[in-house]
């Protein structure tokens, strides 16, 4: 991992007052996660550049590491093959904390007018984890005031189908005063990266209110950088921002966490996310066939029959099926749903990508979570035969929202949120896709967001509702 900084100006080399590390001594840090070095690449009168190198060996951060019991809790290949070395994250935040905090702090007894002057000032970041979506970039270092550029590499010269590599070289041009530069970078890393690398406890809420001081608490994305310095821990970002919001209103003192979390609006949050995705996708399926007044339903692709147990439980639809190419599948579901008691359920095997009289004769069709499983060159088929053979009055078609995985940790080291998908869409990709079918079919559109949602990202699980021959409808989105 690797951040500069450079100093452009008369006297560049104060750049050592101010960073309080000499530019003519290379120095080394040891810390229980690495080694440090800082030394000065250019020094010259007029631009004077610091670097910071941290170096780090994974093993060595799972090696001796033991759990309560005594054992190792190294748990998977992830802890000794990961891009923990190269990859500016928590670690570098750290480092940079503990190496310039009394730059942070902004104290620098020799240089102080400096220290509180603003400064021509050039940063740059080794591998900041981006996912491809640049806008991010944008979004949270422009409204501090600085000039952005960047470089993206793919993921392997041979291979150029792979695309580009998730990380990006960014560099940072803009008039800052030194601290306010380090405490940006202090606290937008692990935004990015997204995976902290130590416990978080309480004093994590200072730390971001404290560095975040003079520049957080009016950032136009502060929801975001909030939500994402606490990666699930959803009290603290609240505690972060009612502290904010009152600061910002002129109040002093900080929210407790104890008036946040005995507040009833807050229960009823934190009731809501123990509510599992697959539970609201599945009440989101049931809630949109009831409103569309469908009696007979197939479930296509019907897996362990989660869906086909809630359909069972509503009287309102008199004839449930459902099909899955996996006949093991098939027997489970039977078995668990106890087939030969139920009079209104069928099961039989069958593949969406052709055609079947079997899936004709139904008021609506359900697609839950199953068209990223084809590759992309079978969607053709499967659209023929679901929208122009079977020809359902409505077609109910769920899907991951590719966007969203940045929000989980362990995809990306995946790619996928399942190792059987196929493909994974964003939300533009998915509406491009439905509204050719719902045109070529003669369909109209509706667009669901299913799940917790990102005000940047969306929610994690996005619907189509194709319903035949419905013209002149206003098509909306809702985030259920």
């Amino acid at each position: 991992m690797f951040f500069t900084i450079t100093y452009t100006g008369e006297n560049a080399t104060d750049l050592g007052f101010l960073l309080h590390k000499n530019p003519s001594r290379p120095q080394t840090a040891d810390f229980n996660f690495g080694r440090v070095h800082v030394f000065y690449p250019e020094v010259g009168p007029e631009r004077c550049t610091a670097a910071l190198l941290l170096d780090m060996n994974p093993i060595d951060l799972v090696r001796g590491r033991l759990d309560s019991l005594g054992k190792n809790q190294a748990l998977g290949l992830f802890d000794y093959v990961n891009d923990r070395p190269y990859v500016s994250s928590s670690f570098m935040s750290t480092a940079i904390s503990r190496v310039y905090g009394t730059a942070m702090s902004g104290r620098c007894d020799k240089k102080q007018a400096l220290a509180d002057s603003v400064l021509d000032l050039d940063a740059s970041l080794s591998m900041l984890p981006c996912r491809g979506n640049t806008d991010f970039l944008k979004n949270v270092f422009e409204p501090l005031g600085y000039e952005l550029s960047w470089d993206e590499y793919p993921l392997d010269d041979r291979f150029p189908e792979w695309g580009i590599a998730r990380h990006v070289n960014l560099k940072l041009k803009g008039k800052q005063r030194l601290r306010d530069l380090l405490r940006h970078i202090y606290v937008l890393i692990p935004v990015f990266d997204y995976r902290k690398h130590y416990y978080m406890g309480k004093d994590e809420v200072d730390k971001l209110l404290l560095h975040g001081e003079g520049w957080l608490e009016t950032h136009p994305k502060k929801n975001f950088i909030s939500r994402r310095y606490f990666p699930k821990l959803k009290s603290y970002t609240r505690i972060a921002l009612k502290s904010m919001k009152r600061l910002d209103n002129g109040e002093s003192g900080a929210v407790s966490l104890s008036s946040i979390e005995d507040n009833e609006e807050t229960a009823e949050e934190e009731a809501e996310i123990k509510i599992s995705l697959n539970d609201q996708r599945m009440a989101a399926v049931v809630s949109e066939l009831k409103t569309c007044g469908a009696q007979s339903v197939i479930d296509l692709g019907c897996g362990e029959g989660n869906l086909l147990q809630l359909l069972l439980k509503e009287k309102c639809f008199t004839a449930v099926a459902g099909s899955d190419v996996s006949i093991i599948a098939l027997n489970r579901v039977a078995k668990r749903l106890k087939m030969g008691k139920q009079k209104r359920l069928s099961l039989f095997q069958g593949s969406i990508c052709y055609r079947d009289k079997r899936f004709k004769g139904y008021d609506a069709a359900t697609v839950v979570e199953v068209i990223e499983h084809l590759d992309e060159s079978r969607l053709s088929a499967f659209s023929s035969v679901i929208f122009g053979d079977a020809a359902p009055k409505t077609v109910i078609i769920t899907t991951p929202n590719a966007e969203y995985n940045i929000n989980y940790p362990g995809i990306a080291n995946r790619r996928f949120r399942h190792p059987d998908h196929r493909f994974e869409w964003s939300r533009s990709e998915f509406r491009a896709w439905a509204d050719v079918v719902a045109n070529l079919y003669d369909y109209s559109l509706r667009m669901v967001e299913i799940g917790q949602r990102d005000d940047e990202l969306g929610s994690p699980t996005q619907m189509g509702i194709f319903t035949k021959n419905a013209s002149n409808l206003t098509e909306e989105k809702e985030v259920l």
